[in-house]
């Protein structure tokens, strides 16, 4: 098992998430950086669907009663065993009832732990992850917290070697690229040309649901109601301020401000400390 000693400002267990489930109402929640999830569980031999913790800003301490081998990657962050400095992107045997102390993000937002056997905590619609949102898996992790750990994968050399993968700072700005659409259309042409040209900064309002921007407004063309549609992951909604919000891992699935595009991919945003430099740009087109 896993003692929880110091949770810090935000920590939850995830795994790869619970997608296929929108049209019940249930996001699809999951590691927020997914890359980052999948090599801490590489270096202990665990399967990439593994349970592993998500760690926000101010790290953790951690105590393994009966020890075990853990790996933190994501956001860089000082580790301490035992008072003494350990490894970060690598394999750290821990002894048991040994302290293990993940320090505060020295860049980006979130760093993540997985510890060999996963943590096994009882899944929900075939997911372990905790939705902030939806209040689905596991509760948020507090001090006190005690988290169940599968079996350790059995091999005779240890966990098999991972890729060595260097580490850089969050870019700065961050370039996303966004497919405009579903409601586009109501926008007008000098919103679009803004969005696409002007840069955004990240909001300290932001969150595993969301994050939000801020800068030029983007004006209206239609001025109705909408009622609630569909949303998925990526999608950049524009409350009535004009201010974008681009939607995380535990968006809701119905919403009703309408949607001006969609990004392409979020990982970025898993380590875009508020603050960042946000440009939009359009796909790029392949020749013909």
């Amino acid at each position: 098992m896993i003692e929880v000693v110091r949770a810090g400002a935000l920590c939850t267990v995830q795994d790869r998430g619970r997608p296929g489930w929108a049209h019940l109402g249930v996001p699809r929640s999951g590691a927020l950086d997914q890359p980052a999830l999948a090599l801490a569980n590489r270096l202990v031999g665990n399967p990439p669907d593994a349970a592993g913790l998500e760690i926000t800003l101010t790290g953790c301490q951690l105590r393994l009663p009966a020890g075990g081998t853990v790996a933190i990657t994501g956001a860089p962050a000082a580790i301490r065993l035992a008072g003494r400095p350990a490894g970060f992107l690598s394999c750290v045997p821990v002894p048991a009832g040994a302290h293990l102390d993940v320090g505060p993000a020295r860049y980006g937002v979130r760093s993540y732990l997985a510890v060999a056997g996963g943590i096994a905590v009882p899944p929900v619609l075939g997911s372990r992850s905790t939705d902030l949102l939806a209040g689905i898996g596991p509760p948020v992790v507090r001090d006190g917290t005690v988290l169940p750990v599968g079996d350790a994968p059995t091999t005779v050399d240890g966990p098999p070697p991972a890729d060595p993968v260097p580490w850089s700072a969050p870019a700065d700005p961050l370039r996303l690229t966004v497919r405009l659409g579903p409601r586009a259309d109501w926008f007008t042409e000098a919103a679009l040309r803004r969005l696409l040209g002007t840069p955004y900064l990240v909001s300290p309002v932001s969150n595993r649901i969301g994050v939000r921007l801020t800068g030029a407004p983007l004006t209206r063309r239609v001025p109705d109601e909408l009622p609630s549609e569909g949303l998925v992951l990526g999608a950049v909604q524009v409350p009535a301020d004009g201010q974008p919000l681009i939607f995380l891992a535990d968006h809701p699935t119905t919403g009703g401000y309408p949607v001006i595009g969609v990004v392409d991919d979020v990982t970025g945003l898993a380590q875009a400390r508020p603050g960042t430099t946000v440009e939009f740009h359009g796909p790029q087109r392949g020749p013909r």
